[in-house]
């Protein structure tokens, strides 16, 4: 394991009590449901929740699950079309596969419990080195460092490090350097949420901090030396492919159709419009229906759309495709399930990706 030399890190001992000072004075103003509470299910809950995902985005769908799935138990008892129904719309929908996962072993090893042990916590499903240490912080006053995006930033403009954040490495060498200042008890929890919301509304990324705001100023060496805009360094992501996909919208009567993902790969196991790999023209769409037995009546193409996922980008044209109803039957006709707009609404997690289209 190489050893990152971080600059400067002497200051970190001082960062701690003006972030403490200013997170209290500020965390009103910034009212989130799962604030203020050390129930560690709820507080596991939100930090699933909040992993690539913004803050605001997140409290309807933290609202919601928590009133359909108030408990641990509850959780892991729950079944999958259920438990993806309270999750449409967040994405990364293995997190929530992974919360059942974690949910069924904390009842069946731990007595439905969340285990305060956090190694033993980083051994659930869903649960890396932030996420551990953020609940072990928060909910149980553990004094660690859950070190994510925002902390990498505001360390490094505090130490004007020029270090690779994208590199692991760095994560742990900052982690390292923070952890012989973090407190112990209510303290441990403020500290991690105290970064998180500096990072969220103050620290921005893309070279737009917002430094008279910053409780962190007259510490921050990029700040003093005017490179706060340059840093933090991330080295380039790997490109995202691109796949041409075309999209159907079915409609027979009231009736939409939709479909099963593989059980495995991209939005695994999820509910979908169905789609043919590439770019098809009309009469290719007509030809595709017309295969498996149904007789389009009207087919009308839809404003195409784009949708980025983490790895992979979808560029999707679609089409409206108007099916005649008297024959064949929907429940004879190609391999679909038929859904009402109710049932679309109630029922099946249809993932964001083609909601443009419904």
């Amino acid at each position: 394991m190489k050893a990152i030399a971080l600059p400067h890190t002497e200051i970190l001992a001082e960062i701690i009590e003006p972030l403490l000072t200013w997170y209290r004075a500020q965390s009103e103003e910034r009212a989130l449901p799962w604030r203020g509470t050390e129930d560690p299910y709820r507080v596991w809950l939100s930090e699933i929740m909040l992993q690539q995902t913004r803050a605001t985005a997140v409290v309807p769908y933290y609202e919601r699950f928590l009133a359909a799935l108030p408990t641990i138990e509850a959780l892991a008892a729950v079944d999958e079309e259920t438990l993806m129904k309270l999750w449409q719309g967040l994405g990364y929908y293995s997190r929530a596969r992974n919360l059942k996962r974690a949910a069924e072993a904390i009842v069946a090893e731990h007595g439905g419990r969340l285990p305060r042990d956090h190694k033993v916590l980083l051994s659930l499903p869903g649960i890396g080195p932030y996420t551990d240490a953020a609940i072990a912080s928060i909910a149980f006053g553990l004094p660690l460092p859950a070190v994510d995006g925002n902390v990498l930033r505001v360390v490094c403009r505090v130490l004007e490090s020029s270090a690779d954040i994208a590199d692991t490495a760095v994560r742990r060498a900052i982690a390292d350097a923070l952890a012989p200042h973090y407190p112990e008890g209510k303290d441990a929890g403020d500290l991690n949420q105290a970064f998180m919301d500096l990072g969220a509304t103050v620290c921005l990324p893309n070279g737009a901090p917002h430094c008279p705001r910053c409780p962190l100023q007259r510490l921050c060496l990029a700040h003093a030396s005017g490179t706060e805009g340059t840093l933090p360094i991330k080295s380039r992501a790997k490109a995202r492919r691109i796949e041409e996909r075309t999209i159907l919208r079915l409609e027979q009567g009231n009736a939409i159709a939709i479909q099963k993902r593989p059980k495995k790969g991209l939005l695994a196991g999820l509910w979908e419009l169905p789609s043919l790999p590439g770019k098809k023209t009309r009469e290719e769409v007509e030809a595709h229906i017309k295969e498996q037995g149904l007789l389009p009546a009207q087919i009308t193409e839809l404003p195409t759309a784009k949708h980025i996922f983490s790895h992979v980008e979808w560029h999707m044209t679609a089409y409206r495709v108007q099916l005649q109803e008297k024959a064949p039957a929907v429940a004879e006709a190609a391999p679909y399930t038929w859904a009402t707009p109710k049932a679309l609404a109630t029922t099946y997690s249809i993932p964001s990706a083609f909601s443009y289209f419904l």
